[in-house]
């Protein structure tokens, strides 16, 4: 059972590989990263665009232009899927069980945090070859690091001659 499983968990890698979620430049965006696994050359470019409608800002879109392994690509696709729509405290929190995962050196998750993860839970064999842990978190790095200045960033005010309020006073 445990070879099916296994099996399974490569072959929902390859699907997420082959057709890479979320691949793409998205404009506009609110906060971007670049970032390389200089163990092995993968990169990404990760965009996030947020939604600040419902008072808390949640994922409106990921976009992502990278090149690298399998592994990379395939957990950038699969970290589309889990946050897009998502808020950002849910958003940090499976970011954390994912790092969890990939430091756990091939154990499985309590059932919960799998069932969490989705078909980032198929990332546990890859967890057990400590030199593709850096592929699989690459991308969420980067999601970490353009949330970071996304929710840092000095607003776009654009403003017209005579509307500054400054000018009147």
């Amino acid at each position: 059972m445990a070879d099916a499983l296994q099996q399974m968990y490569q072959q929902v890698i390859l699907d997420h590989s082959r057709a890479r979620h979320g691949a793409g430049e998205i404009e506009p965006y609110d906060g971007e990263s670049f970032q390389v696994n200089p163990t092995c050359g993968d990169q990404v470019t990760l965009r996030v665009r947020l939604d600040h409608s419902a008072g808390a800002p949640t994922i409106a879109a990921v976009g992502w232009v990278g090149q690298g392994c399998s592994i990379s690509q395939a957990s950038l696709s699969v970290l589309n899927d889990l946050v897009t729509g998502q808020g950002i405290a849910t958003t940090d929190r499976l970011g954390e069980t994912f790092r969890e995962l990939m430091h756990g050196r091939g154990k499985e998750l309590e059932p919960a945090k799998e069932e969490q993860l989705e078909d980032a839970a198929a990332f546990v064999g890859v967890a057990k070859f400590p030199a593709r842990i850096k592929c699989a978190l690459l991308g969420w790095m980067a999601l970490r690091d353009a949330l970071a200045h996304a929710l840092t960033a000095e607003p776009h005010i654009t403003t017209t001659p005579g509307s500054d309020p400054k000018e009147h006073a």
